[in-house]
């Protein structure tokens, strides 16, 4: 055992103003973006639904070269039997990018090393939207070497019919997608409840909106200020009017800024457990 003692000098002196304890910088945003983007991947069903995208964008391109015809295939013949799957996929990692921290019960965890709630959620959000636009991306690339390999089977030109312009409001239209995805995860906070929610607002209102607009004049001639789908699958393959970017504004507002600012609000108050 030591018998150690402290020296006259090193003893605290009665009076004396010790130095204040210093506080811990706080965690850079950058460190959060990584660690809340490599959570994403980290499970088995965060990791084969990143994988599900090039798989569905190599599956959705194959089919097309073996199915389609092959004289008229251009490259927008690719790009849209690529989106289809994107529309599905990209909202569902948007939900379980929000859901997971509650079904794999690592919120406390999360929210102790950064308490910081608002900052956990905003670093949520980018990682959603950058994965967007890089599958995006990468399905428009395998769509390309499909429209490539379409021109070298049958001796014609490649068709390259996308502008920018035009794939950037199919960028868009998925990006809103995933954000719905996001802010029903938040509301919900339950993979289930926030997954059928999505489907339920893509394939269920959709159908009950033509219904209506079929009875009723009225909606008929303003459902696209209520309906998000309405507007936002325009994004796909028209021209939109100043008045439909209006009314996606206005669907977008009542849709997706509405549900995540409750969801967030829910979020930060609610105690976890």
């Amino acid at each position: 055992m030591s018998t150690e003692t402290l020296s006259p000098d090193a003893r605290p002196v009665a009076g004396e103003r010790r130095a204040p304890r210093r506080t811990p910088e706080p965690i850079p945003f950058g460190r959060v973006l990584l660690v809340e983007l490599q959570k994403m991947f980290d499970t088995r069903a965060g990791f084969w639904l990143m994988a599900s995208i090039v798989i569905a964008s190599v599956i959705a391109t194959v089919v097309t070269v073996l199915l389609g015809d092959r004289d008229s295939l251009s490259f927008d013949s690719f790009a849209a039997a690529v989106g289809s799957p994107m529309s599905i996929v990209l909202p569902v990692i948007g939900v379980l990018a929000v859901t997971s921290e509650w079904s794999q019960r690592t919120a406390l965890t999360t929210f102790t090393l950064v308490p910081s709630r608002p900052r956990v959620i905003g670093a949520k959000v980018v990682d959603v939207l950058a994965i967007g636009v890089v599958s995006m991306l990468l399905a428009l690339g395998i769509g390309a070497l499909g429209n490539v390999v379409t021109s070298l089977v049958t001796g014609n030109e490649a068709i390259w019919d996308i502008s920018a312009a035009s794939f950037a409001k199919i960028v868009l239209a998925n990006e809103l997608g995933m954000l719905l995805g996001l802010a029903l995860g938040l509301l919900f906070r339950s993979s289930p409840a926030a997954v059928v929610g999505y489907f339920v607002v893509n394939f269920v209102l959709p159908g009950v909106s033509g219904a209506l607009a079929s009875s009723q004049q009225w909606w008929a001639d303003h459902a696209g200020w209520f309906d998000l789908n309405q507007t936002r699958f325009l994004l796909f393959d028209s021209a939109l009017t100043g008045e439909q970017w209006t009314q996606l504004g206005v669907t977008t507002l009542l849709w997706i800024v509405v549900p995540f600012l409750v969801g967030l609000r829910l979020v930060l108050r609610t105690e976890v457990k």
